[in-house]
């Protein structure tokens, strides 16, 4: 008889968000090594950057990251909420680059027993976190 997967427990949760803060972590310090470290390896990898076409595949998605993050401003993650099932987890946040916010979801698959990313996708937006979310973020 299938199991059915189990909900992300608040450690599960937990986890996922501290994946998700290493994503900006990295960004924000633009260290292509972190961020490559972050991608998965064995799943397949998809990005959408804003304004960019569909990326596919890992080889696209980090050579994305190369041209990026050389020139990337800080970008700062508020109001990160973590989702899932099984070995599958996904978080929504808000980023924050210089004085715009980009509403993004960063969807995550357990391989080799840590999350590791499988698709960013960041778009505009005209909402923003509270001020209380902001105070409350990990950054």
């Amino acid at each position: 008889m299938e199991q059915t997967p189990h909900m992300l427990d608040d450690r599960q949760k937990a986890a996922l968000i501290f994946a998700n803060e290493a994503f900006y972590v990295a960004f924000s310090n633009n260290d292509i090594d972190a961020m490559e470290a972050l991608w998965a390896k064995e799943f397949k990898v998809t990005c959408l950057h804003p304004g960019w076409e569909p990326l596919m595949g890992r080889n696209n998605v980090m050579a994305s990251f190369r041209a990026v993050l050389p020139n990337s401003p800080s970008v700062t993650p508020y109001a990160s909420k973590a989702f899932g099932v099984g070995d599958m987890g996904y978080v929504i946040c808000y980023e924050k680059i210089r004085d715009t916010y980009l509403l993004a979801t960063n969807v995550f698959i357990m391989e080799d027993g840590q999350w590791r990313m499988t698709h960013h996708q960041a778009g505009p937006t005209e909402a923003h976190p509270t001020p209380l979310e902001e105070e409350g973020s990990l950054n």
